[in-house]
């Protein structure tokens, strides 16, 4: 096993509680990918593939340790066997001892995984399934209006690509005042009439 002495240094300075469950973390991170990178980075022991990707990373603190697993899938999977990760950083939340920490088998199985997405040089946090697009809001009956007395306005909006499209929608819909929205309803006809996105200033539309 081919170890770091800074974290030989940072498991040793760690709170006594924490000690045992990074040296646990430890021994199975480098079970379940012999090829592993030991090093630190911003303060904390971190893992890596050959090629310098990281993989996963421990860290502990004043009352509890903290463990993430860099692939898409470890947070949904660990959350499905009772473990949030909303609660701290890392993939488990916060350990406060050894009885916090999931099975063994099933963080081998992530960390394999993991190791293996990083050596084949993928980024392990990336989406491996498209993400949804949302589904389209529907347009409000005063802006439609507004849009129906003007056929350009109308054709432009229409051509717009649905974020374009939602981007007007949200910005009319979030108005908190009547006036507000009717102010917003007026701008966007104006503007749209002229080809013009929501946020026209700002970017290449």
């Amino acid at each position: 096993m081919k170890t770091d002495t800074r974290v030989d240094a940072y498991i040793a300075k760690a709170q006594p509680f924490a000690q045992p469950i990074l040296t646990h973390l430890r021994a199975l991170v480098h079970k379940a990918v012999p090829e592993v990178v030991e090093t630190m980075k911003w303060s904390m022991p971190f893992y890596t593939a050959p090629n310098g990707k990281i993989f996963a990373n421990m860290s502990a603190f004043k009352a509890h340790a903290s463990f993430g697993i860099w692939h898409v899938n470890a947070v949904a999977e660990l959350k499905a066997a009772g473990f949030k990760s909303e609660e701290s950083m890392g993939s488990i939340g916060r350990v406060e001892s050894m009885k916090d920490l999931p099975k063994d088998a099933l963080l081998l199985k992530l960390l394999r995984l993991s190791g293996e997405a990083a050596a084949a040089g993928a980024s392990p946090m990336k989406r491996t399934t498209p993400k949804q697009p949302k589904a389209p809001l529907p347009v409000p009956k005063d802006f439609a209006a507004a849009l129906k007395k003007s056929k350009k306005a109308a054709a432009t909006f229409e051509a717009f690509s649905p974020s374009c499209r939602r981007e007007y929608l949200e910005w009319i819909t979030d108005a908190k005042r009547e006036e507000t929205r009717a102010s917003r309803i007026k701008q966007a006809v104006d503007w749209i009439s002229e080809g013009k996105q929501r946020n026209w200033k700002y970017q290449n539309c």
